[in-house]
């Protein structure tokens, strides 16, 4: 079975323009996520849409595809991937997880094909401020493990039992060439267009979304008061002084 690892790249984001390129510790922001996707996946693409970020992944030897400027989200660059470079299953990290754990993305990774349609990563949330931090995405399954909905807001709400966690989704996906496909032909539903969350446009229309637990740590970057506390971790962990 064949696996690509894809991360997504954009430069102008609405919340950190340039973020791919922020600097930690003299080092763009997606050299760190690259050099941990690459421990886990063999072949591994930079798919950006900015001639800036092309050349810098030139000059550190990062392989990248150049994407459409029109896609609105990283799963249609994902599938612009796909149409490109064929492969069984399509692992997408996305471009602001400098400090994912190469063996959280192995977990990931099917044993067999037909036991995934798309599968995504989710964690316990400990940090009272992220559940109610609309950049995190909550998510609730069902017995077999699937996503029955996606939210910004704190799901589910505890009324009647006290014992219970929130999960939010995490930046890694897996997908088959399939999922990709249904989701490039499938306009937004109802509900995605008022979360404005991706991963809606699977659960809505009946498809099969894989939500597998792990224990992980791991901050996207959202903004520049982020970044400074990847670095401040990154550092400690090198030993160096921040």
């Amino acid at each position: 079975m064949k696996i690509i690892g894809v991360i997504p790249a954009r430069y102008t984001s609405t919340r950190f323009p340039g973020k791919p390129l922020a600097d930690i510790h003299g080092k763009p922001m997606i050299w760190w996520v690259y050099n941990q996707v690459i421990k886990a996946i063999e072949e591994v693409y930079v798919a950006t849409d900015d001639e800036r970020i092309a050349t810098v992944c030139t000059e550190l030897r990062i392989p990248f595809m150049m994407t459409s400027k029109d896609h609105a989200t990283s799963t249609e660059r994902v599938f612009e991937i796909s149409c490109k470079i064929d492969s069984d299953v399509y692992v997408c990290v996305n471009g602001d997880e400098p400090l994912i754990d190469p063996l959280i993305i192995k977990k990931i990774i099917p044993d067999k094909l037909d036991n995934i349609f798309v599968a995504n990563l989710m964690t316990i949330i400990n940090n009272p401020v992220e559940v109610v931090d609309n950049t995190n995405i909550k998510v609730v399954v069902d017995s077999a493990g699937n996503a029955l909905f996606m939210s910004r807001n704190p799901i589910p709400y505890p009324r009647a039992n006290m014992d219970y966690v929130f999960y939010k989704h995490l930046g890694v996906l897996a997908y088959t060439k399939e999922s990709l496909h249904f989701f490039s032909k499938t306009p937004k539903g109802y509900l995605e267009l008022i979360e404005d969350i991706n991963e809606l446009r699977f659960i809505e229309h009946g498809k099969p979304l894989k939500m597998i637990a792990v224990t992980a740590s791991s901050l996207s970057v959202d903004n520049p008061k982020d970044l400074d506390y990847v670095a401040k971790i990154i550092a400690e962990k090198k030993g160096a002084k921040i």
